[in-house]
């Protein structure tokens, strides 16, 4: 187990709290508002339409489970607390599922391109030698590798994860039925493809050709 390093904690607490909270904040709005628009306000009536990071936060999930991987060296791993969505409310349950599941890492996906072009600012106007700027660096950067990383997790086709939902919304029923009894066991699911290293195996293509295209659309 590596040594704890409460300066190194602190440092990236400072460094990565805007981001992150950011990240699973606007993740999770952006489902609630997606779902808003399809007819269904489960979300808003539950208050959890809101830019308030702690409306969104798992105690294990986003605290926990978080911080012990970092402490022991391990991969980052971690989930908020998902929006409650009552399909049955939406204007076309099966079509919207896939708005609504597509709208987490859309804004994932926009946030990681807003911290790219804050990098490339800091460089434009000379900044990079200063602490201010070496912060906002350093907070684009991990801007980016979070809101990519969000992204490309919650697009496996794994029910409860997003992708899962997608293809919920693509496939037959019969199938659908198949993968809804899955759901129950998308979590153990997760966590085994996680320790076992096979996860890291599918998301890295996705994560290197997501953060590519960001690159490429700001111009770096």
């Amino acid at each position: 187990m590596p040594e704890f390093d409460i300066n190194q904690l602190l440092t990236g607490i400072a460094v990565g709290a805007i981001p992150v909270l950011l990240a699973i904040t606007l993740h999770e709005v952006a489902h609630g508002w997606a779902a808003r628009l399809k007819g269904d306000r489960t979300a808003e009536m539950l208050g959890r339409l809101s830019l308030n990071p702690l409306k969104h936060i798992d105690p294990i999930g986003t605290v926990a489970v978080p911080l012990i991987l970092w402490v022991t060296g391990g991969v980052l791993f971690g989930w908020a607390k998902p929006v409650p969505v009552g399909f049955n409310n939406l204007q076309n349950p099966k079509k919207d599922m896939i708005f609504v599941a597509i709208a987490g890492p859309g804004a994932n996906f926009v946030m990681a391109v807003v911290w790219m072009l804050l990098f490339k600012l800091v460089y434009l106007f000379g900044l990079q030698q200063g602490l201010i700027g070496s912060w906002l660096i350093s907070m684009a950067e991990i801007g980016l590798i979070i809101n990519v990383l969000l992204a490309a997790f919650n697009l496996i086709p794994i029910p409860p994860l997003d992708g899962g939902r997608v293809l919920r919304g693509l496939v037959s029923e019969s199938l659908g039925k198949y993968l809804d009894r899955i759901e129950p066991f998308g979590l153990i699911i997760i966590v085994l493809l996680l320790f076992t290293g096979v996860l890291w195996v599918v998301i890295e293509p996705l994560y290197a050709f997501v953060a590519g295209l960001v690159r490429f659309l700001v111009g770096l």
